[in-house]
């Protein structure tokens, strides 16, 4: 076990010295483990993604009334025991910085808000804040007042960001298959009833 008293300052100069690689051990560590916790905190989003695919797939609709209850019972169990899992990692940020990320997360909230309106129209928005967020030039426009509050955001700031962006263009290509799937099988339905007729 480490003793705090092995790192307090000496008056010997030549022992204080002798101490600092060691803080900068200590620092190496700290940086170790709020890596390590932000990985877990990815590992948490991918998997409510994956669960929330599993909830909304078209596979749920194709599958009988049965099978469909108990992998929604189970999806949902898994939903719960995910959710227990509490993982932080705290970003120190200056007053600029926490007012960029407040206006960054206001932006992607009001089109998150807005997109079941409009799939197509909120997917080129989305484009367009994911193109803010990349170093390597994108084949869609950039946002540029997006980018402008982007880059004055804290560094692990604009890493949550981009992914987060990221997920909800994912959201929107699954809805939109969804979306056209159930069509695809309403046209399909209305050929079948007219060809009854």
């Amino acid at each position: 076990m480490v003793n705090s008293a092995d790192f307090r300052p000496s008056r010997s100069g030549a022992s204080w010295e002798a101490r600092v690689p060691v803080a900068s051990f200590i620092s190496l560590l700290v940086d170790t483990l709020r890596e390590a916790a932000s990985a877990l905190e990815q590992e948490k989003e991918s998997l409510l993604e994956m669960i929330n695919s599993i909830q909304s797939s078209q596979e749920m609709r194709s599958i009988s009334d049965g099978e469909r209850e108990e992998l929604s019972l189970t999806a949902s169990r898994l939903l719960s025991r995910t959710l227990t899992v509490e993982v932080s990692v705290e970003t120190i940020r200056n007053p600029q910085q926490q007012d960029a990320l407040s206006k960054a997360t206001s932006i992607v909230d009001e089109i998150a808000g807005e997109i079941l309106n409009d799939l197509e129209g909120g997917k080129k928005r989305l484009l367009s804040l994911l193109a803010a967020c990349v170093t390597e030039a994108p084949p869609v426009p950039i946002d540029q007042k997006f980018q402008s509050i982007v880059i004055s955001c804290a560094l692990e700031d604009q890493k949550k960001i981009k992914r987060r962006i990221e997920t909800l263009i994912r959201n929107v290509d699954n809805s939109g298959k969804t979306i056209r799937i159930m069509d695809h099988q309403k046209l399909n339905g209305q050929k079948v009833n007219k060809s009854l007729q």
